[in-house]
């Protein structure tokens, strides 16, 4: 395995909650394969998109661009503090006893318009990947990130 960073905060939208933007913070997530994310609203729905990733870089963007975002805005579970985009989809990330597996990039999501109508074009190429859980875990703020190879 390979180290490849840090993860910098999880985010869960519950499943009673009313919205999911953004998205609250939460201690740990609770990964289950087959499932999803322990309590969160998307859990059983699509086993492919069961986590969304990504990374700092992708606020620093929006920040650039004078969009000032809390983390949670983009609608990920797991930001990192590195850029996960820079990852071949299929890559395999293992967080503390969970791993996880890129499955694909997400789509462009008009609803990021509600912070801001130019956001949905200026993270087009860093919104965030959806993984599948491949192994159970808890993962946590300051959690060390590895590629499995």
């Amino acid at each position: 395995m390979r180290f490849i960073g840090k993860v910098l905060d999880t985010f869960s939208a519950k499943k009673d909650s009313q919205s999911s933007m953004p998205r609250p913070r939460t201690d740990f997530l609770n990964l289950i394969e087959g499932y999803g994310i322990q309590n969160d609203k998307f859990a059983q729905k699509d086993l492919d998109k069961t986590v969304m990733i990504l990374g700092f870089n992708s606020y620093e963007k929006s920040k650039k661009s004078g969009i000032f975002l809390e983390f949670g805005s983009l609608g990920e579970n797991i930001i990192f503090d590195f850029n996960p985009h820079d990852l071949d989809i299929g890559t395999i990330l293992v967080i503390a006893d969970s791993e996880i597996q890129i499955t694909e990039k997400c789509t462009i999501c008009n609803h990021l318009s509600i912070f801001d109508k130019q956001l949905p074009t200026i993270v087009k190429d860093c919104r965030g990947l959806y993984c599948k859980i491949l192994k159970n875990g808890t993962i946590k703020k300051d959690f060390e990130v590895y590629i499995k190879e």
